[in-house]
């Protein structure tokens, strides 16, 4: 007997692996290095700024600033926790079970997943506006501790700089891909909904499958809430870096 071949399975984010299985592809290990990568992102001006942050006199401690501690520590968990919940908390995610045992997806309208779109972009620009202030502010706790923690601030602060264009151009292609799994799901469940014998044939009624029963859609939502958060985490890792560099002692 023949047997589907096994997809390899991905060491990377939770948000490459979720991507992979929505978008049912085999996405394979990376064969090329993260400097090797790094180095084809990075234009010549990002290469000489880098450099000059890495070899370069590194910064004088300002005086008086601020030192970093519990309150600090506090704030980062805050920022995160607040991004938790204003996507868990959005509406458009909500699934028929949040919404009510009573509720169902109205029939009349059609689902359109133009909503989704927006309502993804917006938590992205949540994300991008409040996790690029919290990495600003740590950066400059970060400087007011030593010279050496001074130069990881400014090597930081190039490296944001030099691969904002493309992370924000490879973020805004998530919610082109989850629009190909949207409408996958939503031709499985019109496909099963016709497959499915109409009541007038001896089926009960309740034994029907309708396409916007809310099922199909549930599930999309469930998985659109799962890349949002998995997005969160990879935005979050430079500032998990900040965070481990200043706990140092």
């Amino acid at each position: 007997m023949l047997q589907a071949p096994q997809r390899t399975a991905l060491s990377g984010p939770a948000l490459v692996r979720l991507l992979s299985r929505f978008a049912d592809v085999d996405v394979s290990e990376p064969r090329q290095s993260l400097s090797g990568r790094l180095s084809q992102w990075l234009g010549w001006t990002d290469a000489i700024a880098l450099s000059s942050a890495l070899t370069g006199a590194p910064p004088a401690v300002p005086a008086g600033a601020r030192s970093f501690g519990s309150a600090e520590e506090a704030e980062c968990a805050r920022v995160r926790a607040s991004l938790v919940n204003t996507i868990t908390g959005d509406s458009a995610f909500a699934t028929s079970k949040r919404r009510g045992p009573a509720y169902r997806e109205p029939p009349a309208a059609p689902v359109d997943y133009v909503v989704f779109r927006q309502r993804y972009q917006a938590m992205q620009q949540s994300m991008e506006t409040a996790v690029g202030s919290l990495r600003g502010r740590l950066r400059a706790l970060l400087a007011a501790k030593t010279p050496a923690m001074g130069r990881l601030a400014v090597v930081d602060a190039v490296m944001e700089r030099a691969l904002a264009e493309r992370e924000r151009s490879l973020f805004a292609s998530l919610p082109a891909l989850l629009a190909g799994h949207f409408e996958r799901l939503r031709d499985a469940a019109q496909q099963a909904e016709a497959a499915t014998p109409a009541a007038d044939e001896g089926v009960p009624a309740a034994a029907a499958v309708p396409a916007a029963s809310g099922l199909w859609l549930d599930a999309f939502r469930q998985d659109m809430l799962s890349v949002l958060l998995a997005e969160l985490d990879v935005r979050l890792q430079p500032v998990e870096g900040l965070l481990a560099a200043l706990r140092t002692r």
